[in-house]
């Protein structure tokens, strides 16, 4: 098992000047960076991947960020413009030294409307479509997708771990994989333990974040059942820390952090990521 930082907790957008972190990430003791790509062409991945390697650190997944405009369920248009961004984070990723591409990328963040069952089914049946030439593109390339459930404020269309292996099983794609987070599960599913069992070997990428998006460990979650369900699983995947502070704005406002939750982003590194190895098994 290994362990890695999302950087949205130290940068928004991320940019070559982001690898500024990564010395500080290896200092504290992080096996890998999990790069958030919000715009491709703010990075050059080759300059990227020297900066990982100078500092012996990877980059085993990388995380979409679908904002408006990007939408495999929106219009013609926003459709497209997904296929095209996921498409290219597929490119990236191995240039990066990843296999996997994790995030939301079905709809766009915070698209939550309650619509009629049968527009619901046709939008569906429309990320079904996308997704599956997603899927082909990432198998092309020997990438994975794993997709997240989001919770519910975020989106209305995939909130839980049934849900999102619904969609696998539609889309009929190996290349497809679940993605969960700890702080959107507290609040969708009924045990997130049992979120993870069912999940199963399907499970490529658990988010660790505190119920109030802080650190892991200083909050409610059950952190030792959930790592006796990853065990159960014998998950083979990594743990990142994805957590918020107000200090990176643009993430603040998307993820509604409006105060200080934590004394310091480097607070939620260092304690999340000790609290977490205590448990690991």
């Amino acid at each position: 098992m290994k362990f890695g930082i999302n950087t949205y907790l130290f940068s928004s957008p991320f940019t070559n000047e982001s690898v500024s972190f990564f010395p500080k990430f290896k200092e504290w003791g992080f096996d890998f960076v999990e790069i958030a790509v919000e715009e491709p062409s703010n990075i050059d991945a080759r300059y990227i991947r020297k900066a990982l390697d100078d500092n012996e650190l990877e980059c085993r997944s990388v995380c979409a960020a679908t904002g408006p405009g990007r939408d495999l369920r929106g219009n013609r248009k926003e459709q497209v413009t997904s296929l095209e961004y996921v498409q290219t984070l597929i490119d990236i990723a191995p240039i990066l030294g990843s296999q996997l591409v994790a995030g939301p990328i079905y709809s766009s963040v915070g698209r939550a409307d309650l619509v009629p069952e049968e527009k619901k089914e046709k939008q569906w049946t429309t990320v079904v479509k996308n997704l599956k030439i997603l899927a082909d593109y990432a198998v092309q390339h020997n990438v994975k997708l794993a997709l997240e459930p989001l919770n519910r404020y975020e989106t209305d269309f995939i909130n839980t771990c049934e849900q999102v292996l619904k969609m696998i099983a539609d889309v009929g794609s190996e290349a497809l994989m679940v993605h969960l987070d700890s702080f959107h599960m507290n609040l969708e599913e009924k045990d997130p333990a049992l979120a993870i069992k069912l999940a199963g070997n399907k499970l490529a990428l658990l988010h660790a974040s505190g119920s109030d998006r802080g650190t892991p460990g200083g909050d409610q979650i059950n952190w030792d059942r959930i790592f006796a369900a990853l065990d159960n699983i014998n998950y083979q995947g990594d743990i990142v820390i994805e957590s918020f502070t107000p200090d990176v704005k643009i993430i603040a406002k998307a993820a509604s952090i409006w105060r200080q939750v934590e004394p310091s982003k480097e607070a939620i590194a260092v304690d999340g990521l000790r609290f977490l190895r205590s448990l690991a098994f």
